[in-house]
């Protein structure tokens, strides 16, 4: 489709893509106009076939309008993410450059890099990543890089042994600064020049290479890091007085400053191995996880017990799960009775029981019983592996506050190169002792700490994230868990997120003149074909009283309404007051008894036949017992100045009862699953910050409308991936706890950087001014970034109140 102009094709570009959701010839059409309507495409074609977009266009059109053009037709674009180790870094320049170079690969939709984790994640258009040339990227860039997960042993050796850099750079700068120290005790002695010049050299040059080969891929990538600092000033230090001690080698001994670049490097060198063994730590979560799996597994096989790799075994095996050994697999327990430890899955403290019926995790401590375990999830799809998975993602994403400091890191050395530059200018110009002003702007340089901004954010983010883990709240990612801290209200679902979520039938009345058990297997026959708890709860009472339950065709479910159905030729409607209002049926025969029976927290629910004339059968009333935390989940919340709702699809006298047990004055009844999000927004609308807390599909909606969804794993999988946090354990305390470590966390991001701006907005001029020797700037350069590490690392210190 040629536009108007005739266009350079010299500078057009040529874009492939593949497109999801299209099912006919007009979703392509559709997406080929949208495409086609962009300024700047000259040609746009949609193969449904390939399910693929060709597109050229001029160069001011990127991959992120196109994929804008298509999710606004309705479409989506194809996109593969992709995990890489990135080495290398120091600093949050470091992280700019790394992102810079990967999104400029074609087919890349968005790059972020962590400086904690050294991890890129990659979101690139295609089916098939082109990995080579991400890798290729980062190299050019002045890095190198692998897949996560690729194996690299020298890596791991150089970990083991990564001490000695800094022990030997200590021996040698020792010698140098002993007589700096000894000055302050009056005695005036230095070590001749030659032997300053040869202790000194060895750790500018060899222990220090590292500083000058990483300046240099940043001056080819005509940018700037902590390295660049820290090779110009220590470099400037070791040439001045190699010049001084050049120019006085035949009378006299020159002032030197050997020992302030020397010591320098040193400092820097024990800060960055300091800063990462402490990194190191922010991700024992992870590596807490990881060690929960089993390496083998016992399985019965034609009658025998086999040990085989637990990677091998296949789901619907049955796993032996001897006493005190690991539970290697999710599964069922199919023979036997214990009890598992749990605790660092869900964060439960005391082991749970198990028996024949029970579902058990991967990772958990058997106890003293035996126990055989039909395997129902394996390998990647297990609850330990998504949970990894989960923390994984969270702690390799940026916090939105987190691109502040991006942008002020791109611009941070080249303006302290330039402070440092006026700095050596104005001492030389207006003192003529160029040797000081050599010296004022060598500390200008060292004191400058990039690292420390860099790290602020993400070190804090793995922390509070592991910490969280560790007490059973998932956090799906780094936004949820900053926004979470400034949350004002919480709405609640009530079935199964404040109440146990297992209803029992207390009450089945028909109409005057109509028979209970006949009542109870129609309405048992209606429900046959849900998977509601009510549903369940029917079936189960009809069960126990040995009911036949009559056959029942045409089942259908009515969205939070009930259910529809023809048993024994009659056309039957059970549900809510709602329901029989909508169709037509009288319900005062038994108005009366329904309020009592709300009055007493029951949900009431009606049966009809609405074959003829609409005739109401009878009533079932359904009782939920409130979870023993949920009261004190709600008084929490209160503590930390949280504003409750209670949103229910049940009737006004049932979430009534419930919400007065539990002292929410605010609640909602008989909303529908489609209103729960209309609610969240209504909530929204005030300017606050709202969380939605459920378990169920229906709450899906509210959970994705809400800024930060919060979902019970002891729910549905819909649920889970619609909420950004995920609760490990139906325990509604553990609201008030995810609120608290978000607090706690985004309190430690304030702080740390509140600290690193102190240190360069404080040090810098500082060391501008001559205030501030080389050498006491570059021990405040690596304290910052160790101190940075270390106050993130007190969140791991957190206990949550729910434990």
């Amino acid at each position: 489709m040629d536009t108007s102009t005739t266009p350079d094709l010299q500078a057009l570009t040529d874009w492939t893509f593949p497109v999801e959701g299209m099912t006919c010839a007009s979703c392509a059409g559709r997406v080929e106009k949208a495409l086609a309507a962009l300024p700047g495409v000259t040609q746009a074609n949609v193969n449904l076939a390939t399910e693929t977009a060709t597109v050229t266009a001029a160069p001011q059109v990127d991959l992120g309008a196109l994929r804008g053009a298509v999710e606004k037709a309705g479409y989506a674009v194809g996109e593969q993410a992709v995990q890489l180790d990135i080495e290398g870094m120091t600093c949050a320049s470091c992280v700019a450059r790394v992102e810079k170079a990967l999104l400029k690969v074609p087919g890349v939709l968005s790059a972020e890099v962590n400086l904690a984790t050294e991890r890129a994640q990659v979101k690139l258009a295609g089916r098939e990543p082109d990995i080579a040339r991400l890798l290729q990227a980062v190299q050019q860039a002045g890095y190198s890089a692998r897949p996560v997960g690729a194996a690299d042993a020298r890596t791991a050796a150089a970990r083991r042994n990564d001490w000695w850099p800094v022990a030997v750079a200590a021996v040698l700068s020792l010698p140098l600064i002993v007589p700096m120290i000894a000055m302050a005790w009056g005695a005036d002695w230095a070590l001749p020049g030659w032997v300053q010049l040869a202790l000194a050299t060895p750790v500018q040059f060899w222990l220090g290479g590292r500083f000058y080969r990483a300046a240099w891929k940043a001056l080819k990538a005509r940018t700037g890091n902590m390295d660049l600092l820290v090779a110009l000033g220590t470099s400037a230090g070791y040439g001045l007085s190699v010049w001084q001690l050049s120019r006085h080698s035949s009378h006299g001994m020159p002032h030197l400053y050997f020992e302030a670049s020397a010591v320098v490097i040193t400092l820097v060198l024990l800060g960055k191995w300091l800063e990462t063994r402490a990194k190191r730590q922010t991700t024992e979560a992870i590596r807490a996880l990881n060690a929960l799996r089993p390496e083998t597994a016992r399985v019965r096989r034609d009658g025998a017990e086999v040990e085989v790799p637990a990677a091998q075994v296949a789901v619907g095996d049955m796993v032996v799960i001897r006493p005190g050994e690991r539970v290697p697999v999710d599964g069922v327990v199919a023979e036997g009775a214990s009890e598992v430890d749990e605790s660092l899955i869900t964060g439960e403290s005391l082991p749970v029981a198990r028996h024949e019926g029970d579902k058990v995790t991967g990772g958990a401590v058997n106890g003293q019983g035996l126990m055989v375990v039909r395997t129902t999830a394996v390998g990647a799809e297990s609850t330990l592996a998504r949970i990894v998975r989960l923390v994984e993602s969270a702690q390799a994403k940026k916090a939105p506050i987190q691109r502040l400091v991006d942008r002020v890191s791109e611009v941070f050395v080249p303006v302290i190169v330039g402070i440092a530059f006026v700095t050596l200018l104005a001492w030389g110009l207006a003192t003529g002792d160029w040797s000081n002003a050599i010296l004022n702007a060598v500390a200008v340089l060292v004191i400058a700490c990039p690292c420390a901004l860099g790290l602020a954010t993400p070190t804090a983010i793995m922390a509070g994230t592991g910490v969280a883990a560790r007490h059973g709240i998932l956090i799906k990612d780094a936004e949820a868990l900053e926004i979470a801290h400034s949350l004002k209200t919480v709405a609640w679902d009530k079935t199964g997120t404040l109440t146990e979520g297992h209803p029992r039938l207390v009450a089945a009345e028909p109409v005057a003149g109509g028979d209970r058990q006949g009542l109870l297997a129609l309405s048992a026959a209606i429900q046959s074909g849900s998977e509601h708890s009510l549903a369940r709860a029917v079936l189960e009472a009809a069960a126990a009283e040995h009911i036949t339950v009559p056959p029942a065709t045409g089942l259908r479910a009515l969205a939070g309404r009930g259910m529809a159905a023809q048993v024994q030729a009659r056309s039957l409607l059970l549900g809510s007051t709602r329901l029989m209002q909508e169709s037509g049926v009288e319900l005062s025969a038994l108005a009366e008894r329904a309020q009592q029976l709300q009055a007493q927290g029951a949900t009431v629910s009606w049966v009809a036949d609405v074959g003829g004339a609409p005739a109401l059968l009878g009533l079932l009333a359904f009782g939920d017992t409130v979870k023993p935390a949920a009261a004190r989940a709600v008084a929490r919340l209160r503590e930390l100045g949280v504003h409750s709702v209670l949103v229910s699809g049940d009737n006004r006298g049932s979430v009534a009862a419930v919400a007065g047990e539990l002292g929410i004055e605010d609640f909602r009844a008989d909303v529908l699953p489609g209103d729960k999000a209309a609610i969240v927004a209504e909530l929204k609308a005030g300017g606050v910050r709202v969380a939605m807390v459920g378990d169920g599909i229906n709450d899906a909606p509210a959970l994705a409308a809400a800024d930060v969804g919060i979902a019970m794993s002891t729910g549905t999988d819909v649920a889970m991936h619609a909420a950004g946090v995920t609760l490990m354990r139906g325990d509604p305390a553990l609201v008030g706890d995810a609120i608290d470590i978000s607090r706690r966390t985004y309190a430690k991001i304030r702080q740390n950087l509140f600290w690193a701006f102190v240190y360069n907005l404080v040090g810098v001029p500082l060391a501008a001014f001559g205030l501030l020797n080389p050498v006491i700037a570059g021990a405040a350069m690596a304290f910052s970034s160790v101190s940075v590490v270390t106050n993130a690392l007190l969140l791991r210190n957190w206990k949550g109140s729910s434990r």
